[in-house]
């Protein structure tokens, strides 16, 4: 599992929550949590952060939810780094704490390697892509 459970419900939030406002809907913390197939507790906390981090946006009131800016702006990694941070691409996977470029361990070039080709990768893919892809049913959230 390359990434932590919160980033995968993250995601799928994400797709939801853009997939809704590609039908100029706003959607609830309940009927995301339905669509992902999470628990609605943790499903608020991971709304509450990607909208913390200006992933998604939210609106209050009667006809609030959450909603999506522009999808075609908004990428995997933007998604990734609200929840994980930059760990994921920068902590040595041995846990080292002084692994670096000038000082590294025994797998530190070799990881290096697969986490900027990760990057290049979840760089490339918006959020556009990914509810795209939902849409004509290629796959689903729960």
């Amino acid at each position: 599992m390359l990434l932590s459970k919160s980033c995968e419900y993250a995601i799928r939030a994400a797709v939801y929550v853009g997939y809704k406002t590609l039908n100029k809907e706003k959607t609830g913390i309940s009927e995301v949590a339905e669509a992902i197939g999470a628990p609605v507790h943790f499903t608020a906390r991971i709304l509450q952060g990607l909208s913390r981090k200006r992933v998604i946006s939210s609106s209050k009131g009667p006809h609030g939810g959450f909603y999506i800016e522009n999808s075609a702006k908004v990428y995997l990694i933007d998604i990734i780094r609200a929840i994980e941070g930059d760990g994921l691409f920068n902590a040595c996977i041995l846990g080292l704490k002084n692994c670096s470029d000038t000082k590294p361990c025994s797998v530190h070039d070799e990881i290096k390697t697969v986490r900027t080709q990760l990057l290049l990768e979840f760089n490339k893919k918006s959020l556009r892509d990914l509810v795209s892809d939902y849409q004509q049913n290629k796959y689903v959230l729960k």
